[in-house]
């Protein structure tokens, strides 16, 4: 099975953000997707270019266009949440996002009315029933496809300096789950997701997708949900790591270290460099400690098994980018990565509120509420 990778400008960024449909009042999820989609449809018919259908009735994506810059995409989302919200704000809807929804009930949840959605429900049973969750995927062109998956390997080396900025799903139906991302460790229950194979070569995904589509465990290669996974009829590699954001400059600050990195392993390829990488087994190690401690955790940095708490390797991190967040034109956004830094995830956050509300789960939707409006963490 021949799969054509499609050319795209290097290092043009796209952004989706999944966001949650809340009850102004009661904080709730709310069922209102389609009368949304219906509203924002185009006059001369099929799906608005930035807003879209999701799994769950409860849930809308926004997405920006092939953009140059961070920045650009990010203005591209906002402009999506603005016509969003008239819509919205008339109907008592208000928009939030995390990893997954404090304390709703997953099976009070009504999924969209598309064949795609009954067929996965109908496969994955329980598991699909449960995915209320939520994140931020992040696409960056490549320009050549021999650069694709050395590119996706390294990214798995930075796996967890992703997830622990974006924890954002420490509540499951009302409890705390003691974990930092929740969400991370529920998503990889289905069939087709989670950690990605650390193929070499181009025809090796080729031979993977064809024994999945004959196996019938999928009709078409979309259907494979990896967390970094490549996206060939864009031309991307998709970064799917990401718990929802709460607010904008988070979501474009975890995007700029995204675009940074890409480009910066895009680069050491032209200079003939050998990228990092990482044994499955500790990837797979520093998925779950990030998904449990995600600040605090203590992560393994390379192939020696070397280990650094992760808030000082993003530290480093940031200074090592910042030559290509200039050349990106996204400096700006990779410093507010030190917002998180200084005032904590998103996860610390809704802790914090919850502990200082005696547990009350809806004073955390609505400083989740709260966030979105404001456009950063407060």
């Amino acid at each position: 099975m021949k799969i054509p990778f499609a050319h795209s400008g290097r290092s043009s960024v796209g952004l989706e953000w999944e966001l949650a449909l809340v009850d102004k009042d009661s904080g709730d999820l709310r069922q209102v997707a389609q009368t949304i989609l219906d509203a924002t449809r185009p006059a001369h018919g099929g799906e608005h270019p930035n807003i879209r259908q999701e799994l769950l009735l409860n849930t809308i994506e926004v997405v920006s266009g092939v953009c140059e810059t961070v920045g650009e995409a990010g203005r591209d989302l906002q402009r999506a949440i603005d016509e969003v919200r008239t819509i919205t704000d008339p109907l008592r809807v208000e928009l939030m996002s995390a990893g997954t929804h404090p304390f709703a009930r997953w099976a009070q949840q009504k999924v969209t009315d598309k064949q795609r959605y009954a067929t996965l429900i109908d496969r994955t049973q329980w598991w699909g029933r449960q995915m209320l969750i939520y994140g931020v995927h992040v696409h960056v062109g490549i320009e050549d496809r021999d650069k694709v998956l050395p590119i996706q390997r390294a990214m798995l080396t930075y796996f967890a300096h992703l997830q622990s900025l974006s924890a954002s799903s420490p509540f499951w139906g009302g409890k705390d789950t003691g974990y930092a991302s929740n969400r991370a460790l529920m998503f990889q229950q289905l069939p087709t997701a989670g950690l990605p194979f650390q193929f070499e070569r181009w025809e090796q995904l080729e031979g993977y997708v064809a024994d999945m589509v004959h196996t019938g465990v999928i009709d078409r290669f979309d259907e494979v949900r990896w967390d970094v996974r490549p996206a060939p009829r864009f031309g991307t590699l998709e970064m799917r790591i990401c718990d929802g954001a709460s607010n904008l400059a988070e979501v474009t600050a975890l995007a700029a270290v995204t675009h940074c990195l890409v480009e910066h392993f895009s680069t050491m390829l032209d200079q003939g460099r050998e990228l990092p990488t990482m044994p499955p087994w500790f990837v797979q190690e520093n998925k779950w400690r990030s998904a449990r401690y995600g600040m605090d955790a203590i992560i393994i940095l390379d192939a020696a098994g070397n280990e650094e708490l992760v808030t000082d390797a993003v530290a480093r991190l940031l200074v090592e980018l910042q030559p290509v967040a200039e050349r990106l034109g996204c400096s700006a956004e990779l410093d507010a990565v030190r917002v998180i830094l200084r005032r904590g995830a998103s996860y610390q956050r809704q802790r914090a509120v919850a502990r200082h509300h005696a547990g009350e789960l809806d004073a955390v939707v609505a400083s989740l509420v709260a966030e979105m409006r404001a456009g950063r963490p407060l």
